[in-house]
């Protein structure tokens, strides 16, 4: 076992911890690739030789550095490749590492639903379902030629080679995310358009805030907006230039709200997503000459220092934009 994923328990909005104990797994591995909001992939390879010991006795170590030097306790599963180690995460719990030997691999995986598998969708699942490849094992068992058949030459490879426990996947250190998302769900289902846009407003303010947090700017931007009879309409909108600008994000929710044509809808909760993300340094910004925008930069810069000070729930999201 040699890749560890880790998954720190913070709390969901608070991604300006990640890089810190980013820092940690550092001190062990130069190869770690950062899963925000809350996790990250780390190779060890070159770790369990330098200090002889396995990826499970230095999980127990970067467990109890996370908890003594940030206060954040973490779950950590660890396997010979990155996929059986995101996979032996969801069976890991604070204090004990679930850990999956790379003879098996293919036993692990067996009686896992095929829809646990990273990669086959709804769709594909219920493909395989339809003809009893309801499991990996059994799609381990499958020919190749009938997967080919039923979903594709190229995924049907890949479908087979998972099952059986090959993983070509590597970590890729430094990896930029390529996502933010945040939720504001109404206690009723709300039929005030002006309590949609309060709900915008908020959603656009803390993604915002998460974007600056991390050094991050996205070049798209996606709203849902889910009803009480449980269907949702989704639509998004690429930036004129990639910003982590919380007044910008908040005119184009605005905006893709606005485009749905409204009226009495029933809409039980309203998501924003924050999409094609990339480094803030290096992303070019057109020149604006706007005394109102360059205040509320100027004030936004201000309300991330004191978050970064007093915690998240300092400034509240969506009070700076309008």
């Amino acid at each position: 076992m040699t890749i560890l994923c880790v998954r720190f328990q913070l709390p969901s909005t608070d991604e300006a911890a990640l890089p810190a104990l980013l820092g940690l797994l550092e001190e062990f591995t130069p190869v770690v690739e950062a899963l925000p909001p809350d996790g990250a992939l780390a190779d060890l390879r070159g770790a369990e030789r330098y200090f002889g010991r396995s990826a499970v006795e230095l999980a127990s170590v970067i467990r109890v550095r996370a908890l003594a030097l940030h206060g954040v306790d973490c779950v950590i599963g660890a396997g010979p490749g990155p996929m059986s180690a995101r996979m032996a995460l969801r069976g890991a719990r604070p204090g004990v590492t679930c850990a999956v030997p790379e003879s098996g691999v293919r036993e692990f995986l067996a009686e896992k639903p095929v829809v646990a598998l990273s990669g086959v969708g709804t769709a594909t699942a219920r493909t395989l379902c339809e003809y009893g490849l309801d499991t990996l094992g059994r799609v381990a068992a499958a020919p190749l030629s009938t997967l080919q058949r039923l979903v594709g030459a190229k995924a049907g490879r890949e479908l087979h080679e998972k099952a059986n426990g090959v993983d070509r996947g590597r970590v890729v250190p430094n990896a930029v995310s390529r996502s933010l998302a945040t939720e504001r769900p109404f206690t009723r289902d709300e039929l005030d358009p002006d309590r949609h846009r309060r709900a915008l407003l908020s959603a656009a303010g803390e993604l915002g805030a998460r974007l600056r947090a991390v050094e991050k700017v996205c070049r798209t931007l996606t709203l849902t907006v889910r009803y009480a009879d449980r269907t949702s309409t989704t639509r998004s909108r690429t930036l004129g230039e990639p910003t982590a600008h919380s007044a910008a994000l908040t005119r184009t929710a605005y905006g893709l709200y606005e485009a749905l044509g409204l009226q009495r809808a029933r809409v039980r909760a309203i998501a924003l997503r924050a999409e094609a993300l990339g480094p803030a340094d290096q992303a070019s910004h057109q020149l604006t000459f706007d005394p109102v925008d360059e205040k509320v930069r100027r004030i936004e810069e201000v309300a991330d220092r004191v978050r970064a000070k007093f915690g998240p729930e300092a400034v509240k999201p969506g009070t700076l934009a309008a």
